[in-house]
């Protein structure tokens, strides 16, 4: 049995003030559930975060790392450090990474090897753009990521693997897959993890749906049965509407 798994992705925002804030209100308004839930932060925010969840089921995500422990690589952050300041999860290949900084199938495959070597566990960010969606080629697209993003990693790896659908067109967009396409999309990559390892690798893995879920939608979105979560990126802000999503 999958648990569902909520992640807020903060992406470039929260000063420490509005960090602390949230936490406390988050704090105050969260009840133990069913449901995995976590915050992935800028990394300024993460040592903040990670005390002021302390004793709480509420994890703590990084929003990117470095496939090497140390080096020559100015501004980078690395697994170790992360693990150091007690981070629970940490997002790759996030679309943002991919298109903006240069992010490659090449360079997510060597941090999620890298991950594996430590106690976070990765969630790894697969999706199409709007062109390619509109070519009907979205499954090639997600496919082929797949296929290069998890090279080499084992079956044991890939059972503890997060994989977050996130179609492009979709993200800080307001526009939202339907529930029918994304519920396909993730099965698709189901298929392709049964393909590529087994089927019960693939019944373990957690897919989230990472396309402007909201309070508003993410009760028929997590009632798909191929969708085991979300990463929430602008409901995340608010301490309010990410308990809501979180009580789909």
């Amino acid at each position: 049995m999958r648990i569902p798994f909520i992640a807020g992705n903060w992406k470039m925002n929260m000063s420490g003030r509005d960090a602390v804030e949230f936490a406390e209100q988050f704090k105050a308004l969260y009840k133990n559930t069913d449901v995995r839930t976590a915050i992935c932060a800028p990394y300024v925010h993460l040592e903040l975060l990670v005390e002021a969840f302390d004793g709480t089921d509420i994890k703590v995500g990084a929003e990117n790392a470095h496939w090497e422990d140390s080096g020559a690589y100015t501004g980078e952050v690395s697994v170790p450090m992360l693990e150091e300041i007690g981070v629970d999860y940490c997002i790759i290949g996030h679309s943002e990474r991919r298109q903006y900084f240069n992010e490659t199938d090449e360079t997510v495959n060597l941090k999620l090897k890298k991950l594996f070597t430590s106690s976070i566990l990765p969630i790894l960010c697969v999706g199409e753009v709007l062109e390619e969606r509109e070519a009907g080629k979205e499954k090639e697209i997600v496919g082929g990521q797949l296929k290069k993003d998890l090279e080499g990693l084992t079956a044991d790896n890939v059972r503890k693997l997060v994989i977050a659908y996130e179609p492009v067109w979709a993200i800080g967009t307001g526009k939202t897959a339907t529930p029918e396409q994304a519920n396909e999309m993730c099965g698709f990559i189901r298929d392709v993890i049964t393909d590529l390892y087994d089927e019960d690798v693939a019944d373990e893995v957690i897919i989230q749906y990472g396309g402007s879920m909201n309070p508003e939608n993410a009760t028929e979105l997590m009632n798909q049965p191929e969708i085991d979560g979300g990463l929430i990126g602008g409901a995340s802000l608010s301490a309010e509407k990410f308990m809501k999503v979180i009580d789909f």
